[in-house]
C-alpha cells in the first residue's frame, strides 16, 4: 500500500492535527511548507465565513496541499461544509460523527474525505459511506479522546478494513521509534499534534509551549469521562476541580461551567491555571521549542533509520 505522501502529494506521509483555535489558515500553510499536510481546523469558528477567511489566508501563503478539518458537532457545520466546496478544498478530515450527508457532493467535487475513528465498528459505516482513508485515533492523543490505544487500535483497524482503504494512525507519536511502530502496525502515515505545539509557527501563547517543556511522563489526566465526554488535557487547577466535581457527582451542566472557553484562555491568554491545555501523553518528550519544518524532518528521518534498523529476535 503507498504511505501517506503519495496519496497526498506531501514531501512526508504525515497530516497535522485539527487542533480547535490552533489551526490557523497560517498554521497549516506553515506545516504544508514544511512537508505534512497542513490542516484549518473549523473547531473553534463561530461561522461559516470565518472558514472561507481561514482557506484563502492559507491558500495565499502555500502552494502546497492542504485541507480543513470539520468538526461535524459545529453549529455551523452544514454551512462550512458547503463552503469547502466552493472554495475548492481538496482534502477534509471530520471528527466526531459520520459525514454521510455531506460525502456525495463533497466526492463530486473530487473531494478526498478522511474521518477520524476511534473504532473499527464506527470506520467501517463510515467506509461505507464513501470514506478515502480512515484517522485511527488512539486514547494517548490530546483533546477529545476514545478508550482505546493507539497500539491496539491500529491494527485491529488494518485487519479490519481489510485493505479498503489506507489508515492513519494518530495519538502518541513524536519521534522516529513511535513512526516506525506505527508503520510496523500496518498505517500508511501518521496525524500528529502534540509535538506540533511547541514549533515556533504554532499560534499558541508562550505560557502554554512553557507548560508543555515542563510536562513529564505522566502530565496529563482525561477529565469528562463520568459525562461521556473525554478530554485529554495537562494537569492544573482546572482539571483538578474538575475531577474533584466528577468525583462528587456533578452533571455535565455543573462540568460545564470549568470547561467553558478554557481552550481559549489557554491558548490565547496563556491562562496555564485555569486553562484547558490539551496535550497527548508524548509530552513528556517535548524539549525545545523549534521549527516546524525541523520538527517533521527529524521525525521522518529517525522513522525510517528506525523502520531500517528493526530485526526480528
Amino acid at each position: 500500500m503507498k504511505q501517506l505522501n503519495e496519496l497526498l502529494g506531501t514531501r512526508y506521509p504525515f497530516i497535522q492535527g485539527g487542533m480547535a483555535n490552533i489551526a490557523t489558515g497560517e498554521f497549516a500553510a506553515a506545516c504544508s511548507n514544511a512537508g505534512a499536510l497542513g490542516l484549518i481546523a473549523s473547531g473553534g469558528l463561530h461561522s461559516a465565513e470565518e472558514l472561507r477567511n481561514q482557506i484563502r489566508i492559507c491558500r495565499s501563503l502555500t502552494d502546497q496541499p492542504f485541507g480543513v478539518n470539520l468538526m461535524l458537532m459545529n453549529p455551523a457545520a452544514d454551512e462550512m461544509a458547503q463552503v469547502l466546496t466552493e472554495e475548492g478544498v481538496r482534502v477534509v478530515t471530520t471528527g466526531a460523527g459520520n459525514p454521510g450527508k455531506y460525502m456525495k457532493d463533497w466526492k463530486d467535487h473530487g473531494m478526498t474525505v478522511i474521518p477520524v475513528s476511534a473504532s473499527v465498528a464506527l470506520a467501517k459505516r463510515l467506509i461505507r459511506s464513501g470514506a478515502d482513508a480512515i484517522i485511527a485515533e488512539g486514547t494517548e492523543s490530546g483533546g477529545h479522546v476514545g478508550e482505546m490505544t493507539t497500539m491496539t487500535l491500529v491494527p485491529q483497524m488494518v485487519d479490519g478494513l481489510d485493505g479498503k482503504v489506507p489508515v492513519i494512525a494518530a495519538g502518541g507519536i513524536a519521534d522516529g521509534r513511535q513512526l516506525a511502530a506505527a508503520f510496523v502496525l500496518g498505517a500508511c502515515g501518521a496525524q500528529i499534534g502534540t509535538c506540533l505545539l511547541v514549533s515556533k509557527e504554532c499560534p499558541i501563547h508562550d505560557n502554554y509551549k512553557e507548560a508543555l517543556l515542563a510536562a513529564k511522563d505522566n502530565a496529563t489526566v482525561v477529565t469528562g469521562r463520568s459525562v461521556d465526554a473525554p478530554v485529554r488535557i495537562i494537569k492544573n487547577q482546572m482539571s483538578r476541580n474538575y475531577i474533584k466535581a466528577e468525583r462528587d457527582g456533578a452533571d455535565r451542566m455543573e462540568l460545564e461551567k470549568f470547561t467553558l472557553g478554557s481552550l481559549r484562555k489557554a491558548v490565547f491568554d496563556g491562562n496555564v491555571k485555569e486553562g484547558s491545555l490539551m496535550a497527548g501523553q508524548v509530552c513528556g518528550q517535548l524539549h525545545e521549542i523549534r521549527p516546524v519544518a525541523d520538527i517533521l524532518r527529524d521525525l521522518y528521518e529517525n522513522g525510517k533509520r528506525e523502520a531500517a534498523a528493526l530485526t526480528i529476535v
